[in-house]
C-alpha cells in the first residue's frame, strides 16, 4: 500500500511478518508536513499490526533524510504554524518509539537535521560507509530541539554537542558507528541490504512478546517525551520566525 503525491511518498510492503516501509521527496528526501503525517499514520498502525513483527525503515535514492523542507520552513509566517511544523517531527519521533516493533534503519547516504532524528529513533541501524551525518540547525538561526533527545540517547550529549557547535561539518559514518548510531557499515549498498534483511528475518523468527517487552525496556527513561519534544517544537516554531532564520534560509535555498 502507499500513500503519493506531488510532495514525495511513503510506501509500506509486508512481507513474512516484516514491514519495510519506504519514504522519498524529490528535494533529497526531505520531510513536508504531509509527508510526516504520513509516515506517523503508517507507524502507529504497523504498531498494531498482528501480522508484523519487525520493521525496516529506508529511503529511495542517494540520500537517506535532509530533514525539514526548505520550501516550507521559508513558508512560515507565525509561530502557531512553525509549532505544528516542528510537531511533526515530534510525532514520528514518539511513533518510532513507542512503536511495538523492533526498527531497523537502512542507511544509503547522508542524513541532515530531522534525518539524523530518525535514524536515532531506529534501534538498530545499518548503514553505507558514505552515509555521513550533520546537524545543520543552528547556522539556519534555530537548533535541533525536536530531535535532541532521540540523538542524545543514541551517541551522548558529547557526541551531540560537538554535531551541534559544528553545523558545517559532516562526520563519518566511521565516526557515527564509533559513537553508536549505527551497529554496522559496509562497503556496498547490497551489503547493507543484505545485512539489514537477515537481521529482520532473524527477528521475525523470535517470540513478538518478547521483542515488545524488550523495546519497552530499550526506551525506558523517555516516557516524558510526550510532552519534552512538544515544548522544544515550541522553541523551534518561535525562532524559525526570527530574521536571522528567514535570510539564512534564503541564502541556503540559493
Amino acid at each position: 500500500m502507499s500513500a503519493e503525491n506531488s510532495n514525495g511518498f511513503i510506501e509500506i510492503q509486508i512481507e513474512d511478518t516484516i514491514a519495510t516501509i519506504t519514504f522519498s521527496h524529490p528535494a533529497s528526501n526531505s520531510f513536508p508536513s504531509n509527508l510526516l503525517q504520513k509516515l506517523t499514520h503508517q507507524l502507529n498502525q504497523i504498531s498494531v499490526n498482528s501480522e508484523v513483527n519487525v520493521v525496516i525503515l529506508q529511503s529511495e535514492g542517494t540520500s537517506f533524510c535532509a530533514g525539514a523542507s526548505f520550501d516550507e520552513l521559508l513558508a512560515i509566517t507565525d509561530i502557531e504554524t512553525g509549532v505544528k511544523f516542528f510537531s511533526g517531527f515530534a510525532n514520528v519521533i514518539n511513533a518510532m518509539r513507542k512503536c511495538s516493533k523492533i526498527i531497523i534503519g537502512k542507511v544509503q547516504g547522508k542524513a541532515v537535521g530531522g534525518g539524523v532524528g530518525l535514524i536515532s529513533a531506529c534501534d538498530f541501524v545499518f548503514a553505507y560507509q558514505d552515509a555521513a551525518i550533520k546537524l545543520s540547525e543552528i547556522a539556519i538561526g534555530i537548533g535541533p530541539f525536536v530531535i535532541e533527545p532521540a540523538v542524545s540517547r543514541k551517541i551522548g550529549k558529547i557526541a551531540m554537542t560537538e554535531m551541534t557547535l559544528q553545523p558545517n561539518t559532516w562526520q563519518s559514518a566511521d565516526w557515527a558507528k564509533e559513537k553508536g548510531l549505527y551497529a554496522d557499515i559496509f562497503d556496498s549498498q547490497d551489503e547493507v541490504t543484505e545485512a539489514s534483511m537477515k537481521l529482520a528475518k532473524k527477528l521475525a523468527s523470535y517470540n513478538p512478546e518478547a521483542l515488545t517487552e524488550m523495546k519497552k525496556v530499550f526506551w525506558q527513561g523517555s516516557e516524558n517525551w510526550d510532552e519534552l519534544l512538544y515544548e522544544r517544537a515550541a522553541i523551534s516554531g518561535k525562532l524559525v520566525l526570527s530574521d536571522f532564520t528567514k535570510n539564512a534560509l534564503s541564502e541556503f535555498k540559493k
